[in-house]
């Protein structure tokens, strides 16, 4: 078996060191709901360097390229800019859907109490391959849902790495449909929010 690992390492991204937990945990997630889609984690971001997890409300379809994303190119595009303006590197981050689970070539839609509540224990479960992570960026209503049942939990994680909430704008969809005025209001509020993340891990941020 580590000799099919070390194969699978040099082969493919997905089982590289930096990432391999989280492939095996969507995997695991696959099994669970056997026809249904889990996106993987690119493989840019790093279990050992995360100390900040985007949560997103995913109410649309699954990636084209098989990884978990802001909901579509557009909202995928506005958060690497507002990323790169931050200096907020890809190996700090960890991106991942409030409920794991697609149905292929369908959207979600709007996340049911149901759907949400069963994304607890995967998002707790990710949590735990995550040592530094203590931050949560929670992208729309579901992703923030979601992510005050977790602080609600009982699980000593939450308060031993004191890990704090955000809240923040879907970046796709209706949830971003306004003037470019509005938009720019948008981003800078979510730039505050990744901004005190940062901040509070001791990560630099990036100045102008």
């Amino acid at each position: 078996m580590a000799v099919v690992r070390d194969v699978l390492e040099v082969t493919d991204p997905l089982w590289a060191p930096a990432i391999a937990p989280v492939t095996e945990h969507v995997e695991f997630l696959r099994k669970l709901r056997p026809g249904f889609e889990v996106p993987y984690v690119d493989p840019m971001h790093s279990v050992e360097e995360c100390q900040i997890l985007s949560l997103f409300s995913n109410t649309g379809e699954a990636s084209p390229q098989g990884f978990v994303w802001a909901g579509d190119d557009a909202a995928a595009t506005r958060l690497l800019g507002l990323q790169y303006q931050l200096g907020l590197r890809p190996e700090w981050i960890m991106p991942w859907n409030t409920h794991p689970w697609f149905t292929p070539g369908e959207a979600n839609g709007k996340l049911t109490p149901d759907q949400v509540q069963a994304g607890l224990k995967p998002l707790l479960a990710l949590l735990k391959l995550l040592p530094r992570a203590s931050a949560i960026v929670a992208h729309g209503p579901e992703a923030n849902r979601l992510a005050q049942m977790l602080l609600k939990t009982s699980n000593p994680l939450i308060w031993r790495r004191g890990l704090k909430v955000y809240k923040a704008r879907s970046l796709h969809g209706r949830a971003f449909a306004g003037s470019k005025e509005r938009q720019t209001e948008w981003l800078i509020e979510m730039g505050k929010a990744y901004a005190d993340a940062m901040a509070r891990a001791g990560l630099q941020i990036r100045r102008a």
